[in-house]
């Protein structure tokens, strides 16, 4: 399908029955996976993204804890949608080796929870440092963690955070296609656009489309930034889901809620209000006749 062939929101019931993978942050819920899993589990998930466990990140997760975290999830019949890595989430101008290895640490923790994606970032620059200056640098750095993904069969999703490199619709495009890798591709979040001042679905989605294999779940207000759920802020998230819905998209939807507090690595919710996001967005699906499996 060409860009410009992208039909017009219609936000109608689909005409054939459409269904994604429901999946979310569990350490946004609690830091215990199995509690994670147990609300993902109550409301309808079968697949858990995975950022940190016991309080611990993934990137450093040693061997035991790794161990423990597979076999709670195995235990549970749960299924890794993704690691929510914090790769490209540090100073562009660190040396570009280190976070090289960080990946390779991420990688063998993807391979363990056997999922072949990752989450990354395209790196934070000092203050008073233009992001026109940091461009070179950064597609050097994600040239080489796509090098090493292709060989370990690993997908990266970048994911446009605001503060970093891809943090804009022209940014982001300009990172994936200048990268063109096919282990280089886009973990879309709505909230984020509206962080940096940019209306996700007007400004973003037809150019991004082509390269758009995960969905994160989260809205956000323009005028203050705040994160709320889904549907109630500028996000035009109605208008997202049902051109996904349209084009064909059947991949996962993460919820990341956000809604109690959010920083630099992440964010919190705890189970009410991630629940409450989890309805919101079903509420939104059910309106465009979209289910969740």
């Amino acid at each position: 399908m060409s860009l410009t062939s992208i039909p017009a929101v219609r936000h109608t019931r689909a005409t054939h029955p459409v269904t994604w993978t429901l999946s979310g942050f569990g350490d946004e819920i609690d830091p215990d996976p199995s509690v994670q899993v147990a609300v993902l589990q109550a409301l309808g998930a079968a697949f858990i993204e995975v950022r940190s466990a016991w309080g611990t990140n993934v990137v450093d997760l040693d061997d035991d804890q790794l161990e423990k975290l597979r076999s709670t999830l195995v235990g549970q019949n749960m299924a890794v949608s993704a690691v929510a890595s914090p790769i490209g989430k540090v100073d562009v101008s660190l040396d570009a080796e280190l976070e090289v290895e960080r990946l390779r640490r991420i990688i063998r923790v993807a391979h363990a929870l056997e999922t072949p994606n990752i989450r990354v970032f395209s790196f934070f620059r000092g203050e008073g440092v233009s992001v026109e200056s940091t461009r070179d640098a950064v597609m050097l750095r994600m040239r080489l963690l796509a090098d090493e993904a292709e060989k370990e069969g690993i997908v990266l999703l970048h994911e446009n955070e605001k503060d970093i490199y891809g943090d804009t619709p022209e940014r982001v495009l300009d990172l994936v296609e200048s990268v063109g890798s096919p282990a280089l591709r886009l973990a879309w979040d709505n909230a984020n656009f509206v962080q940096v001042g940019a209306r996700p679905f007007t400004d973003g989605y037809a150019m991004l489309r082509p390269y758009l294999d995960y969905l994160q779940v989260k809205d956000a207000v323009a005028a203050t930034g705040e994160v709320v759920p889904a549907g109630r802020g500028d996000g035009e998230l109605l208008e997202t889901l049902t051109a996904l819905r349209d084009d064909g998209y059947s991949g996962f939807a993460s919820l990341e809620p956000h809604l109690a507090a959010q920083h630099a690595l992440g964010g919190f919710s705890g189970p009410t209000a991630f629940g409450e996001a989890a309805r919101a967005f079903a509420g939104l699906l059910a309106d465009i006749g979209v289910t969740t499996k």
